[in-house]
């Protein structure tokens, strides 16, 4: 894929941007690092194709009503995005729309914020027909209550950030027709979620244990399924690098395949109308036997990417599922960084290049796919029952004691829940 850059209509110059941080007593109790949050609005801004001149911060107790960072600070911005030719100004928060509006009218420039630019991007990545839905039917969402705001910064500059991707020829549409496409996209996303819930009912009625990856963006999930199934996905170091979700088989040290698929990376303060516009998409993490919450484990913000994580997981109502925690990117991390990694059961430390770490992810999706090891002793007539056990586990040893056969069997403990009750009373020898 080339590489984006955003272009500013007028001057066909890409998007020059100085970067706004607010740090309000909120933030401060929520225990949000603030440098870092602008640090990745500046990796965000970087992925969009903005060219970032500067950035600049402000301290208040709680934001301006109607400048958001102060009367005085927005003189300063101005000076600052002079003193760069800057023309665009980009907020590492949501803004309301009389804000946008009070902003644009003393700056004259480009207003737009965190959730706006994050949309951006996913307007980019769309390639399939759901993943375009869904993000036209975020940005509609989002522009919906701000269309004040908003009409003269989309006057101005009707290309670059903010204003492209699917949605970009409804951006001037009035609240009525708005609505009615807002309508229109539910019941068109409402249609393809019905084909993928009914795709995944079919698996789950077919016994497929279903795997899916999860974890903050960039942590490197779409490099791990590429490595553990040859899928042919796009990997790039950067954020959102893939948004459409990718489902491949994989197949474990036993021969049992398994299906796991990749989902779109979280990040703080992710959208809530991305959130919900992707539900149907995330759902994935929702139905799967087994979630791998993949961890860039060289980040500086590894602990704080896993809450975010964990958070939205609680969101979607996936919390309670099975998981292993994936300590991905280990080349990367200095010893101190290695020491500080849970190597408790359930955590792995590991790269995705290295072919061990491949081989010890597959053995630990097996064993929580695996139950008991059982002896089974199958009367010679029962041919009905040794089919079964071909069904419900891995056959590892066969003897014969009389007119009867004796089976050593690694039992699958959803595929055994499902039928094993016909095999209770044929059970030898149980043992884990």
């Amino acid at each position: 894929m080339a590489n984006n850059i955003t272009f500013d209509t007028e001057t066909d110059l890409p998007d020059r941007a100085v970067l706004v941080s607010l740090v309000t007593d909120s933030v401060k109790k929520k225990g949000i690092n603030p440098e870092y949050s602008l640090h990745e609005l500046v990796q965000l801004a970087e992925t969009a194709g903005v060219e970032v001149m500067d950035t600049i911060s402000q301290n208040l107790a709680k934001p301006d009503p109607k400048f958001f960072i102060g009367k005085g600070k927005v003189e300063e911005l101005r000076m600052a995005m002079e003193a760069v030719d800057a023309t665009t100004a980009i907020f590492d928060h949501e803004l309301s729309g009389a804000q946008v509006r009070h902003l644009e009218e003393s700056l004259d420039v480009k207003i737009i914020d965190r959730t706006q630019l994050i949309l951006d991007i996913f307007a980019q990545r769309a390639n399939t027909r759901e993943g375009i839905i869904q993000v036209e039917l975020a940005q509609l969402t989002y522009l919906l209550p701000r269309l004040s705001g908003h009409s003269t910064n989309l006057s101005r500059l009707g290309g670059g950030i903010g204003t492209r991707g699917p949605g970009e020829s409804k951006l001037e549409m009035d609240r009525r027709h708005i609505r009615n496409r807002v309508n229109d996209l539910k019941d068109q996303l409402e249609e393809i979620t019905k084909h993928r819930t009914l795709y995944r009912e079919r698996r789950q009625k077919a016994g497929v244990f279903q795997v899916a990856l999860v974890g903050y963006t960039n942590a490197g999930k779409s490099t791990l399924l590429k490595e553990l199934t040859d899928a042919d996905v796009y990997i790039q170091d950067q954020l959102f690098a893939t948004l459409d979700p990718t489902t491949r088989v994989l197949e474990l040290p036993t021969g049992k395949e398994v299906v796991i698929t990749d989902t779109v990376g979280f990040i703080q303060n992710l959208p809530h109308d991305l959130i919900a516009a992707f539900r149907a998409t995330l759902e994935e993490a929702n139905e799967a036997n087994l979630i791998l919450h993949v961890v860039d484990a060289s980040s500086e913000m590894r602990e704080d990417q896993m809450a975010v994580v964990q958070s939205i997981l609680v969101d979607l109502g996936a919390s309670d599922k099975p998981q292993i925690v994936l300590y991905n990117k280990k080349d990367r991390c200095t010893p101190e960084q290695l020491e500080m990694l849970n190597t408790g059961e359930g955590h792995l430390t590991i790269s995705a290049f290295d072919e061990a770490d491949l081989l010890a992810i597959r053995d630990a999706i097996q064993t929580i796919l695996t139950g008991d090891t059982i002896i089974f002793r199958i009367p010679a007539d029962r041919g009905d029952l040794a089919s079964l056990l071909y069904r419900v586990g891995e056959i590892v040893n066969q003897e014969f004691d009389g007119s009867d056969s004796l089976y050593e069997v690694i039992l699958h403990k959803d595929d055994y829940e499902k039928n094993g009750y016909l095999l209770q009373d044929y059970i030898e020898v149980s043992h884990t």
